[in-house]
């Protein structure tokens, strides 16, 4: 089967499959297979699934999540008010 010229689907098997959480990585006539799984690897880094698998692992409460993030904001600060 030639395969070039189709288009190389790949689904995560977690989520619902429709067209939302579908990455579809179009593989050109002559294109290296390589070249299109490196084109899928960086769609799937872009689309942020591992970074929300993370987050959803374990839940955190949301007077914990405000406390955390006050304390970055606090940091963030201090950083761009230092001066070198």
């Amino acid at each position: 089967m030639d395969l070039f010229g189709l288009f190389i689907i790949f689904a995560p098997l977690n989520l619902k499959i429709d067209k939302k959480s579908m990455l579809i990585v179009p593989v050109k006539e002559g294109e290296n297979i390589e070249k299109a799984i490196k084109k899928y690897k960086k769609k799937y880094d872009k689309t942020n699934v591992m970074k929300e698998l993370r987050r959803r692992k374990e839940f955190t409460k949301p007077s914990v999540h405000a406390r955390q993030e006050k304390i970055r904001a606090v940091y963030r600060e201090k950083i761009s008010t230092q001066t070198l």
